[in-house]
């Protein structure tokens, strides 16, 4: 496992993290398959943990928690996330002051920790002011409750005005962004990857495997795996990306992932990796021998013929308008 420093900070993470968005938890076999993985990648130099409070209400927190204990706090780095409803109330939700308190309070206590290592403002918050959120997460950070904190799926304004907003009101600084990125969906190389890497903020990607049309079980005219994703999902997301032309983009990934000589899967996460902006790419895993696939990303360095042909296969654009 190689590491990588968060932006310009630092803190060092494995190239590959390992997230609980989609960890199986019901049941005692589940559970023991979800430690497995958590032991595993501990075993093959996985430091980053990802986490929400949201995630299964709560109770991905409290596994990950318990999985944690048998470690040392040096060990590892670990991550949470707010704003989200977590009850009926007005207040339990958003970014303001006294949810982010709340929130930080009950994830602490659910991991069990004194501290966590990234908090992520989950979505941006248009009904609370970038400064009260900026305020009591700088708070956070002078109260040794979190170290460094960051948002999710803010749009470029919003993070450049984050950033801007830090620095003139003397809180501690916006330090890692975590947006979504995959082969097919590339609209951080627009303009994120850019701001990030003006100002030295670390970007985590999620979801790198595009909710899994990148592993290649999903193949064009051929039946739903059983027990996948795209079987289950409730919000059908994995299901309003096998589109005909994805498909068939993943009919000709596979050919160049076999030219390479490594799964698609690994090829999706070392083509993330390939940017130098990227700290850490926060992959999934719900047994053992996803998660050693994922973790052979790190360190891979694919051939500049093969980045060139994935480029012709993605032919992505994207958006410019000349000014003046």
């Amino acid at each position: 496992m190689k590491y990588r420093n968060l932006g310009k900070y630092g803190l060092k993470l494995s190239e590959v993290a390992l997230g609980s968005w989609v960890t199986d938890l019901a049941g005692a076999d589940a559970e023991r398959v979800a430690l497995e993985t958590v032991n595993t990648a501990f075993d093959e130099g996985v430091n980053f943990f990802d986490c929400a409070d949201a995630y299964s209400g709560g109770a991905a927190e409290k596994f990950l928690g318990r999985a944690l204990r048998e470690h040392g706090r040096n060990e590892y780095v670990v991550s949470s996330k707010v704003f989200f409803p977590m009850g009926r109330g007005a207040n339990d939700w958003g970014l303001s002051r006294k949810h982010i308190t709340e929130q930080l309070d009950r994830s602490l206590k659910n991991l069990g920790l004194d501290y966590i290592d990234l908090y992520f403002c989950h979505r941006f918050d248009p009904t609370t002011p970038i400064e009260e959120t900026l305020s009591v997460l700088s708070d956070m950070v002078r109260a040794g409750k979190i170290l460094y904190y960051g948002v999710s799926e803010w749009s470029p304004v919003q993070i450049t005005e984050a950033i801007h907003l830090a620095k003139e009101n003397g809180f501690a600084p916006l330090s890692v962004v975590q947006p979504e990125y995959n082969m097919v969906d590339r609209y951080v190389e627009d303009e994120i990857l850019g701001i990030c890497d003006h100002y030295g903020v670390g970007v985590t990607p999620f979801s790198p495997l595009a909710q899994g049309l990148l592993t290649g079980k999903y193949r064009k005219g051929q039946p739903l795996p059983a027990g996948s994703r795209a079987t289950w999902q409730a919000d059908r997301q994995i299901n309003n990306l096998l589109t005909e032309e994805n498909l068939d983009k993943v009919e000709k990934l596979l050919r160049v992932a076999e030219e390479v000589g490594v799964p698609l899967s690994v090829l999706s996460l070392a083509w993330i990796l390939r940017r130098e902006e990227i700290s850490s790419v926060i992959t999934g895993a719900s047994k053992k021998s996803q998660l050693l696939s994922n973790v052979a990303a790190s360190g891979l360095e694919i051939p500049e013929s093969a980045l060139d042909e994935i480029e012709g296969i993605l032919d992505y654009r994207p958006f410019f308008r000349r000014i003046g």
